[in-house]
């Protein structure tokens, strides 16, 4: 059987290496992320991570295929992915005393495209930021 990571995230590849899992191809999925109207967080990982594992598995017939998506929510609010210094700035500031949950939800295609889902949710309180 051949694993495919839907991902190119390096801590995804190291949360499988850290199992003994070297996946036999890497191809991200590359899709729209952004959060559709009315949508909540947990319903929004569980599609993302879905989508991707449905569009990757479609170019690996037969395959096993591995996608995730992480989602970072304070309240209904979900956050933005923090890839530059200015949002990431921004989000820990918001966080910053607050009790936010933190959603990854995980969507396997099997070799015979039966599709399994799993969410894991943790509840994380960030410490206050002392100003510097």
């Amino acid at each position: 059987m051949r694993l495919v990571l839907a991902s190119a995230s390096p801590r995804r590849l190291d949360l499988l290496a850290r199992l003994g899992l070297v996946p036999d191809a890497v191809d991200p999925a590359d899709l729209d992320e952004a959060v559709q109207p009315g949508e909540q967080p947990r319903p929004h990982a569980e599609r993302l991570a879905r989508e991707k594992a449905a569009l990757v598995a479609s170019r690996h017939p037969g395959a096993i295929v591995l996608a995730a998506d992480t989602v970072v929510a304070a309240g209904r609010r979900i956050l933005p992915k923090a890839e530059d210094e200015t949002t990431a700035r921004t989000c820990l500031a918001l966080l910053s005393g607050r009790r936010h949950r933190v959603l990854t939800a995980v969507a396997l295609v099997d070799a015979d495209g039966r599709l399994r889902e799993r969410l894991s949710e943790s509840i994380v309180t960030f410490q206050r930021l002392q100003p510097a």
